[in-house]
């Protein structure tokens, strides 16, 4: 996948030497606060940082790995790599605290990262979901129910519904950057004996998070699980609109497609191909956004106060589903920009079935000159068989009709596109 759409940002923060990064910011900062306390001498976490100014890169990460084979332990083998540059005064790192304390905490900064990252990648969609509502906001189509012609709407309209649940998404994914950002630094069961809440509260105002009110050994995986949530319903909402490109490039409705380059080709055997094939791609992602979500909710339940069968889920669904997020909303983003549409071809398709579409709009004018409803649909619904069947126009049926109750004006009044596309103004005024 590696195109405009990807983002090198978010291979660089779930990089091994990023998640280094993390875990040596949380350590130093846990270092500062014990340093405050008195419990470290003044001014070590600096010389500390200092002979760690260096960026933690590719080739600590391979020392870490290395001493990983023999420790087979990450924490361990991070710690004593640090050990190994910082000297004697390394010490004073990982006080009092256990793996998990760094480890939770380090993840759900480089979480909120990544949401950041995501989030602007929704409001560049609902930029240009926006500007189709906008551009469009007045051009007659068909509307359908169960894939079948149902009243007159506006193209514009289906953008402003997209737009709508982009926001929505926007909305979720805001909720979950607060839920996953917060810091843990309580010790081995969650009591603070080794380490004194003051020192979580200094790392967490030093990385900007949240303490967690209550933890046992890990911070509790539903706050995972509503970020994964909310981006597989991201993922849903991504999916309806790239199905309804797709359905509109249909050879037989043709009302929209996405663009095509120059030199691009449709097909390796039939030259005049142009397929949805980007919509169809953000479709297949959207299912294993979803599907990931079940990995995180089974991810809630854990032993007592902890153990470790969540975290080899987390090193696969968080970086994999995040990533996914980022890049097919960038890539739909691209293809809302760049769509065609044929306003020509939905008044075409509007027209297509010889006014059934109208039907309800004469059903409640029958009602209104005095039939009963049974008769007035009776009526409308025999007129409308007919129409399908023989291809003639409903209005020109009702016309002859001997039950038919509606004048000349009134007909024509009844099969006036204008009259079901009135509101459209005041749902536009909502947003």
């Amino acid at each position: 996948m590696i195109d405009r759409y990807t983002t090198p940002e978010m291979t660089r923060l779930w990089s091994e030497a990023n998640r280094y990064r993390a875990w040596l910011e949380v350590e130093l900062a846990a270092t500062e606060a014990w340093e405050a306390l008195g419990e470290v001498p003044p001014g070590a976490a600096g010389r500390i940082r200092a002979k760690l100014s260096a960026p933690l890169d590719d080739a600590f990460a391979a020392r870490v790995a290395e001493l990983e084979r023999q420790t087979r332990h990450d924490i361990v083998a991070f710690t004593r790599a640090l050990s190994e540059r910082v000297g004697e005064e390394a010490r004073y790192l990982h006080l009092g605290l256990t793996s998990t304390d760094v480890v939770d905490t380090a993840q759900n900064l480089i979480l909120r990262e990544v949401l950041d990252i995501i989030l602007e990648d929704v409001r560049a969609l609902q930029a240009a979901l926006k500007a189709k509502a906008v551009a469009y906001k007045h051009t007659p189509c068909i509307g359908r129910t169960h894939g079948i012609h149902a009243e007159p709407m506006t193209f514009g309209l289906k953008f402003l519904n997209f737009y709508a649940a982009a926001q929505r998404d926007e909305a979720r994914l805001t909720r979950a950057r607060e839920a996953v950002g917060v810091a843990m630094l309580s010790g081995s069961v969650g009591t603070y004996a080794h380490v004194p809440p003051e020192v979580e509260r200094h790392v967490a105002e030093r990385l900007g998070l949240t303490p967690d009110p209550i933890t046992n050994q890990t911070v509790a995986r539903d706050r995972h699980a509503e970020a994964m949530s909310a981006l597989a319903i991201l993922g849903t909402t991504l999916e309806r609109i790239a199905i309804e490109i797709r359905h509109l490039q249909r050879t037989e409705v043709r009302e929209a497609q996405e663009g095509f380059a120059k030199g691009q080709t449709g097909s390796s055997s039939m030259p005049h191909k142009k397929n949805p094939i980007a919509s169809e791609n953000i479709s297949g992602l959207a299912r294993v956004m979803r599907s990931n979500l079940q990995a995180a909710l089974e991810n809630v339940a854990l032993w007592h106060e902890r153990d470790i069968s969540h975290s080899s889920v987390e090193r696969v669904i968080l970086p994999d589903t995040t990533a996914l997020a980022s890049y097919a909303t960038r890539r739909l983003t691209g293809v809302v920009e760049e769509l065609v549409v044929y306003p020509g071809a939905m008044q075409k398709n509007l027209d297509a079935l010889h006014g059934l579409s109208y039907s309800q709009r004469v059903l409640h004018k029958l009602i209104e000159q005095g039939m009963t409803r049974e008769a007035a649909y009776e009526l409308v619904q025999r007129c409308s068989l007919a129409s399908w069947e023989t291809g003639t126009h409903l209005k020109a049926l009702l016309q002859a009709d001997p039950d038919n109750r509606l004048s000349e004006t009134e007909l024509e009044e009844a099969f006036d596109p204008a009259w079901y596309l009135r509101f459209v103004d005041a749902i536009y005024a909502r947003y």
